[in-house]
């Protein structure tokens, strides 16, 4: 399938959600390419994200896997030296919430500085492990939702003082043999 054509910013977020949980159910049933029931997931999901029908999962499912996960830098999968850092820059707006919090290395969290997690992870040419990308979106779109934006034109947005950089989120994912769901292994993986 195609990529639709997207003119909206929330029609890039639905897609990017589509095709993260596209690439999610892909590493979970352990392919090493995607199959046709990878691109049913991402459809679906799409077409009910844009008709209303079906809503991204709740920030608090990922908040309940803070608990669970490994402590170590979400960027980088260390579990030494670590510290807190705004997943969605405060300096540009990011919520000052527990939400926005994740674990970082110093070494990564300094990398990073008040960059947007997206543009500097591709500046070191990674993708983002899965869980900290569904994060990302999830917060995106709440701050779209509740700024009255997810209707702006993709055109206008670049530019605009928005706590996530519209132009870093992805349209496309790798092949889920080079993606991982989160930097530290996790105990089913």
């Amino acid at each position: 399938m195609a990529p639709p054509k997207i003119t909206t910013v929330g029609e890039l977020l639905h897609w990017s959600y589509a095709n993260l949980a596209m690439a999610h159910a892909a590493v979970s049933d352990g392919s090493i390419k995607y199959g046709k029931v990878h691109y049913i997931i991402r459809s679906r999901l799409h077409a009910g994200l844009r008709r209303g029908t079906m809503h991204v999962g709740s920030v608090a499912d990922d908040e309940r896997l803070k608990m669970i996960l490994p402590s170590a830098c979400c960027y980088c999968g260390v579990r030494e030296g670590l510290s807190l850092d705004h997943l969605l820059p405060k300096s540009k707006g990011g919520p000052d919430k527990g939400d926005n919090i994740v674990w970082a290395c110093r070494s990564c969290n300094s990398s990073k500085g008040g960059r947007d997690v997206l543009e500097w992870l591709a500046g070191e040419g990674r993708f983002p492990p899965l869980l900290l990308l569904r994060r990302y979106l999830k917060l995106a779109i709440e701050f779209c939702e509740s700024n009255g934006h997810m209707e702006a034109a993709l055109d206008d947005a670049d530019g605009q003082p928005w706590a996530f950089s519209v132009r870093a989120i992805p349209r496309k994912v790798p092949p889920p043999c080079d993606l991982v769901l989160w930097q530290a292994p996790l105990e089913a993986e």
